[in-house]
């Protein structure tokens, strides 16, 4: 029996062989499986709303942008002229672009939930630095924000001012930390997702997450949308609750 382990026949060694190949076959396909799953994942991922359409709140502020309220930034600065309205028949949010710097806020509070965000600034020849963003936990006075940074081909991060425990601020950018650059040009339609989760904020852009923040101090806020120079369109405005 020794001797059979130790110098199998030549019908066992062909069998292990073919035991051995198969096994080899299938590590081979599961690692390029995984890759490709990885691929998918880094360059085509669905949105949570394209996943899953059930449970989402529409949060696009009617014509008269009621239930929605403008603040300066900074909040100690003043409001310029009245920049934010509503195209109803094609469901879009617009900013002038040409009412100063400032915050459109939905006057309640959020907890956990999942911000989606889609937008597309008016393309301008000639025209560069475009800016705008989106903001959740937010204080009612905006001292306390947290954005979603959208640039033109470029940004995708999260920064703001967050409380500390000891009831101080601090300021936070996560901008050195994002590599992949995923916005899209001006006059291009981009897709925003931030889930906010207890202390946890992650950032989600055009197909893959960019960056997590996981020192958010305000545990419900406002969500918000920003004005900056820039005419920018917004629709698809939606939270989903997290239970």
């Amino acid at each position: 029996m020794l001797k059979k382990l130790l110098h199998p026949s030549a019908g066992q060694s062909k069998r292990r062989s073919g035991v051995s190949l198969i096994l080899a076959g299938l590590f081979a396909f599961a690692w390029l499986a995984a890759v490709n799953v990885e691929a998918a994942d880094a360059t085509g991922g669905k949105s949570a709303l394209e996943t899953d359409s059930q449970g989402w709140v529409d949060i696009l502020p009617p014509a008269d942008l009621k239930g929605w309220y403008r603040v300066p930034v900074p909040p100690t600065g003043k409001l310029g002229r009245e920049q934010w309205h509503v195209d109803t028949a094609s469901k879009v949010l617009i900013c002038d672009g040409d009412g100063g710097h400032d915050m459109l806020l939905l006057d309640k509070e959020m907890g956990d939930a999942i911000f989606h965000f889609e937008f597309c600034y008016t393309r301008i020849e000639g025209k560069t630095g475009y800016n705008s963003g989106a903001y959740v936990r937010n204080s009612k006075d905006g001292g306390i924000w947290h954005q979603a940074q959208f640039g033109d081909a470029k940004d995708g991060y999260l920064f703001g001012v967050t409380p500390t425990a000891d009831g101080k601020q601090k300021f936070f950018t996560l901008a050195k930390e994002v590599q992949d650059m995923r916005v899209k040009p001006a006059g291009q339609w981009n897709t925003f997702e931030v889930t906010a989760r207890g202390k946890t904020l992650t950032l989600w852009v055009n197909g893959a997450v960019t960056c997590q923040f996981d020192g958010c101090g305000l545990l419900q806020g406002r969500v918000g949308l920003e004005g900056e120079g820039y005419r920018i369109e917004f629709r698809n405005l939606k939270v989903k609750p997290l239970l």
